[in-house]
């Protein structure tokens, strides 16, 4: 793509030796800068990470947000314009030559793109997945990150909208996925007994979630106000698959589409839920 654009480039790590040069040969010859920051890789990802000009960081991981959080306002970066990428996901050409043209003359502080999410090889269309807008692209210096799961990158500016994608792919494979969600699970469950306290409920409300806001901020919003107090436990789950298979019509996704939607779907928060309800016994024995 010829000249380098001035971004830093930051990817989290931890055993992703079977995704990270994907991701890598995707930015590394279009970014000025590509950071990886990982969490204590045992397997070959930071040996593929030293075949390339990447700087490597290293951080013990707490959680989602103070790791990011960290990666914006600890490590020094040569540019004042941050990506973050996952190590699952990569850059396809239309984005980045979008990208670079925007910020000849940027008019925003950050940006949202659309992610295309691909499981087991398909492309999840529906079930209202995709045109998920994340805040992926902004200026180091306007930006913080709420919460601890599904932490959410803001800005203090004005924000835009790119219109090409970019695209998630785990290469892992079903059994890796599962081993993740169920320890996202176990982080989704204490994030639910921490909001179950009135002074969580007042932090985390004010924090980010918005009915007015963006699309992040509404989904923030539905989840705080409804989702979590409205919705009883195990009965939710089964109102979210009806939701997405049904009425956003998840099940035009076929075969694959009916194995995601039920397990991110159904299986998932499924599991959230009864890690919550131990958890809660725990806590009032």
């Amino acid at each position: 793509m010829g000249e380098k654009i001035d971004v830093s480039v930051i990817i989290l790590t931890y055993n992703e030796e079977k995704n990270i040069e994907t991701a890598i040969k995707s930015v590394v010859k279009w970014a000025d800068e590509v950071i990886i920051l990982d969490s204590g890789s045992q397997d070959g990802t930071i040996d593929l990470c030293n075949k390339y000009d990447v700087k490597i960081r290293y951080r013990e991981f707490d959680n989602y947000a103070n790791q990011r959080r960290y990666a914006i306002k600890e490590i020094q970066h040569r540019n004042e314009w941050i990506f973050f990428l996952d190590a699952d996901e990569y850059l396809p050409e239309e984005l980045k030559s979008e990208i670079k043209l925007e910020l000849n003359d940027p008019e925003y502080d950050g940006y949202y793109i659309k992610y295309r999410f691909y499981f087991l090889g398909k492309w999840i269309k529906y079930g209202s997945y995709y045109g998920t807008e994340i805040l992926r692209l902004f200026k180091k210096t306007k930006a913080d990150v709420s919460r601890d799961m599904n932490e959410h990158i803001f800005v203090d500016g004005k924000v835009g909208k790119l219109k090409n994608d970019f695209i998630h792919e785990d290469k892992k494979g079903i059994s890796e996925w599962i081993i993740k969600h169920n320890k996202y699970a176990t982080y989704e469950a204490k994030e639910l007994i921490k909001f179950s306290k009135p002074s969580s409920l007042i932090k985390t409300s004010d924090n980010f979630g918005k009915l007015n806001g963006n699309q992040a901020q509404r989904k923030r919003w539905i989840r705080e106000k409804i989702w979590n107090r409205l919705l009883p436990p195990l009965v939710r789950p089964f109102i979210y698959f009806s939701y997405r298979y049904f009425i956003r019509l998840g099940l035009l996704d076929g075969k694959t589409g009916l194995i995601f939607h039920f397990l991110h779907g159904l299986w998932y928060p499924l599991l959230i839920d009864v890690k919550y309800l131990e958890m809660k016994k725990k806590c009032a024995e």
